[in-house]
């Protein structure tokens, strides 16, 4: 019987270390490639067609929102699940909005990655309790609703792309690079930005890449943990 294949997107090695031993522990799974930031993850998923993703929601180049848009859009038949170590209704609001079905915490991981996996392999979703029973049907029944605030931010895909690679320090040439642009054409997306959100310098930008998780100021990894569990993400 064929393997469920699975791909790891986390830009710390340890804990793709770490959820690399839950996951092939399982019997019938295996991690068939890893990846370390956003964009490679999207080329991995493109390239081996797993039936999951798992995927760190703040990562280098492309962050885990903005590739799962883009590996959802290759792949529709791909389910996400998302790891973070925050967790608010406004996180749970953008994954779903991105397309994901799950959402763990990596404090809970070595308790909940297999079975949120088993769940999306139902179709169905996951939600780690630490997000609250609460938050979550206040957020589909927005969705039910018609009330969720998608389509508010005035900045398309590709500008988003750009932003979190200036929030992270690229120079407009290291960015036209990364997306395959002309300088050129990088700095009128930068001049677009700057003109669409009313700021005037790169600090203020990334206040609104922070602010919009574009990007996340994660805290540091304690030295010398095992894996993705409470002491070690």
């Amino acid at each position: 019987m064929d393997k469920t294949r699975i791909v790891i997107a986390d830009d710390h090695e340890v804990v793709r270390k770490g959820l690399r031993a839950i996951l092939e522990a399982h019997p019938g799974w295996e991690v068939c490639g890893e990846a370390s930031d956003g964009r490679s993850a999207v080329e991995k998923a493109q390239e081996l067609r797993p039936a999951v993703v798992v995927i760190d929601i703040g990562m280098p180049q492309l962050n885990g929102l903005e590739a799962t848009r883009q590996i959802l859009k290759n792949q529709p038949e791909t389910r996400v699940l998302v790891l973070s170590v925050y967790e608010s209704e406004q996180l749970v609001e953008e994954v779903l909005d991105a397309g994901a079905r799950g959402y763990v915490l990596k404090s809970d991981a070595s308790r909940d990655l297999v079975r949120a996996i088993e769940e999306l392999l139902r179709n169905h979703t996951f939600f780690t309790s630490r997000v609250g029973q609460l938050v979550l049907e206040t957020v589909l029944g927005k969705r039910a609703h018609g009330k969720m605030k998608g389509g508010s931010s005035p900045l398309t895909p590709r500008e988003r792309e750009v932003v979190q690679l200036l929030a992270e320090g690229k120079s407009s040439k290291e960015v036209a690079v990364a997306l395959n642009l002309s300088v050129k054409t990088a700095e009128t997306h930068r001049a677009n930005i700057m003109r669409k959100l009313d700021v005037h310098s790169i600090s203020e930008l990334v206040l609104y890449a922070v602010k919009n998780n574009i990007v996340q100021i994660e805290p540091p990894l304690p030295s010398g943990g095992p894996g993705p569990g409470p002491e070690s993400a």
